[in-house]
């Protein structure tokens, strides 16, 4: 049986397994940042009195670090500190990161704007840790064929996080503990430092001179070829789908009258399923072909969208979140198999982690949009607009040209093995 389970595990060499130990604990730790999202948005509701829409204007100031993610990958791919392009900058952020929270658990009496910097200093630090395990994943990933695997990982590790989060997080707002919340977050930043420090291995950088004209040659090809932007604009329209993120927060607390505690459960079902769907999705990768994976996923996310029509109690709450947990995680890792994959040699940091500031961007313009719909017109008018958002990607498949971009990456490994 063990020997069975590990002939199916794609990691079979040393380097491999290393990087999926590291990958999957570095985003284990990401995921923990999250331990106080309820608490803050409770705070913010509650506390100061805002409506859904102004909560989602709130994520548009700490989004700032996740936005100009380009930035950090090309300065790490193209300016080495102390001889490194990954490992010095990756201990520097994740310090940062564990600065602000411990900052952030002694403050006083929270304010709008104190929590507006201080989670903003954060988010930088962990944006930029971020992008560097990101483009170690692309740039090692590739050429082991790994990239859908390495995300895997990635995106299961940040699910067990996730299960831990709705616990712990609904347990510390439902008795207002703010404070003990940014004291828990503190800890994992750190523990990725540790991580850093043990499993980083790279060879020394290039000289600055170097790296940075190797670099800048990525660049001009990508920027020069439509690939980039088509995929740009691909995940921009998937992602921007009016979001019903914050608006069922507000619907689950002051319609269907959850506990916050109970929030927090259904928080840790829909990770757990994730969990499954993440594991699912390696085998998934190496299995069917990218394009087919991506008209899948739409088809998904339209009929999971409409299933919160039928959202109304917490049998239908548990229900739905489970289920379509675990197949939101297929759909999500799809299109970040397809960002990696489109990512040119000598420039993954810079292009994947502007992709992902895409993603980002049009992840909270979608929270925005839906904030306002929800106040405007309601929870069920919201749903079927997001459902008809989602439906109308299946259109912009044809100019992806995804079969071609997945060739692109398969003859990159045959490149790298010969």
């Amino acid at each position: 049986m063990l020997q069975r389970l590990h002939q199916l595990s794609p990691f079979q060499t040393p380097e491999a397994k290393r990087l999926a130990i590291l990958f999957g604990v570095v985003y284990f730790s990401q995921g923990m940042y999250h331990v106080t999202d309820q608490m803050v948005t409770l705070t913010l509701k509650d506390q100061f009195g805002l409506s859904a829409a102004q909560v989602a204007n709130f994520g548009w100031i700490i989004l700032i670090p996740w936005v100009i993610k380009p930035v950090y990958g090309l300065l790490s791919d193209s300016v080495p500190l102390f001889g490194r392009r990954r490992k010095s900058y990756f201990l520097l952020t994740c310090t940062l990161a564990t600065v602000a929270a411990v900052a952030l658990s002694l403050m006083g009496a929270p304010t709008y704007w104190r929590m507006a910097l201080l989670i903003t200093v954060m988010s930088l630090g962990l944006a930029f840790t971020d992008v560097l395990t990101d483009a170690m994943m692309v740039e090692r990933g590739k050429p082991l064929g790994l990239t859908g695997a390495f995300q895997s990982v990635q995106w299961a590790s940040i699910n067990v996080a996730t299960i831990l989060v709705g616990a712990i997080g609904g347990y510390l707002a439902e008795r207002r503990e703010l404070h003990t919340g940014f004291l828990i977050a503190a800890f994992f930043p750190f523990l990725a430092l540790v991580m850093g420090t043990a499993f980083i291995h790279e060879a020394p950088a290039k000289s600055r001179r170097e790296e940075f004209r190797e670099a800048w040659q990525g660049i001009k090809r990508a920027v020069g070829h439509r690939t980039m932007w088509v995929v740009a604009g691909f995940i921009f329209f998937w992602t921007f789908s009016p979001s019903i993120g914050i608006p069922l927060f507000y619907y689950q607390t002051d319609t269907l009258k959850f506990s916050q505690q109970f929030i927090g459960l259904l928080g840790s079902l829909g990770a757990a399923a994730q969990i499954v769907g993440a594991a699912f999705y390696a085998p998934l990768s190496r299995r069917y072909p990218l394009r087919r994976l991506i008209e899948w996923s739409i088809g998904v996310g339209v009929v999971g969208t409409l299933a919160y029509l039928l959202y109304n109690d917490w049998k239908s709450a548990m229900i739905i979140d489970i289920t379509f947990g675990g197949l939101s995680m297929i759909v999500q890792l799809a299109f970040l198999d397809l960002a990696a994959k489109a990512c040119p040699p000598h420039a993954e940091g810079t292009f994947f982690a502007l992709l992902m500031s895409v993603y980002n961007f049009g992840v909270q313009g979608s929270q925005v949009a839906g904030g306002y719909l929800y106040d405007w017109i309601g929870y069920t008018p919201l749903i079927i607009i997001s459902a008809a958002f989602t439906a109308a990607a299946w259109l912009l498949v044809p100019l992806v040209k995804i079969d071609r971009i997945e060739a692109a990456a398969r003859a990159a490994k045959a490149t790298s093995i010969a």
